[in-house]
């Protein structure tokens, strides 16, 4: 299927069938969606140019407070260096938050003219668990994701490098990567949105997609 539309226009809608490509990456007080807290999310929003090409529009990143009784292991804190209840952390509500985050993805969404978004993200089911956890816990209706698909560049930079750590993968494809960023939500976001546009857009080149 092309991706171009009637007038020879790129369309991304066309592109990942109807679906609109956001990456999310969330830093978290443990492994378990339901009972740790969520701590900081991005989101990265895709475009895609007049060659089909896919590029990084624009991010939208918050830290988070725990939620009233959330769970937060010492050794996730630890691993990302994150204090969550520190005074000059600048943190808000966990609905705030991910009602801006969905209210930026459904104009994206809309503005490209898909009819939902789907997830992308690195080891992509953990960070959809605690999205879509978070998102139950505040009783948003309208959660702009696909409920349970999504696109994990885990097992395409495996494929196409052989890599499957973020920061290994990024060095793979030629992506800086500074180990002393890394593990916040918004920088990881912006490393996995380089490295899913990279890959998508190497088969791009290769006319992978158009041909189908």
């Amino acid at each position: 299927m092309s991706g171009f539309d009637s007038g020879g226009r790129t369309n991304l809608a066309n592109r990942f069938r109807g679906y609109l490509p956001v990456v999310i990456d969330v830093e978290t007080g443990g492994f378990n969606s339901t009972t740790d807290a969520l701590l900081e999310a991005a989101a990265v929003t895709l475009k895609m140019d007049e060659q089909g090409l896919l590029h990084q529009d624009e991010i939208i990143a918050f830290h988070i407070q725990p939620f009233e009784g959330a769970n937060v292991e010492e050794a996730a804190t630890r691993f990302t260096g994150i204090d969550p209840y520190h005074p000059l952390r600048i943190a808000h509500p966990e609905q705030e938050a991910l009602r801006a985050i969905f209210s930026a993805i459904r104009k994206a969404v809309k503005s490209n003219k898909c009819k939902r978004a789907i997830l992308v993200g690195h080891n992509a089911h953990f960070d959809h668990s605690f999205i879509n956890a978070a998102a139950e816990r505040c009783n948003l209706k309208r959660n702009p994701f696909h409920p349970f698909s999504n696109f994990d560049t885990v097992s395409m930079a495996g494929l196409v490098y052989g890599q499957t750590v973020l920061s290994r993968a990024c060095l793979a494809a030629n992506i800086d990567f500074n180990p002393k960023e890394a593990h916040s939500a918004r920088y990881d976001a912006l490393k996995t949105a380089e490295l899913f546009c990279i890959i998508v857009n190497r088969w791009h080149h290769m006319g992978g997609w158009e041909n189908v």
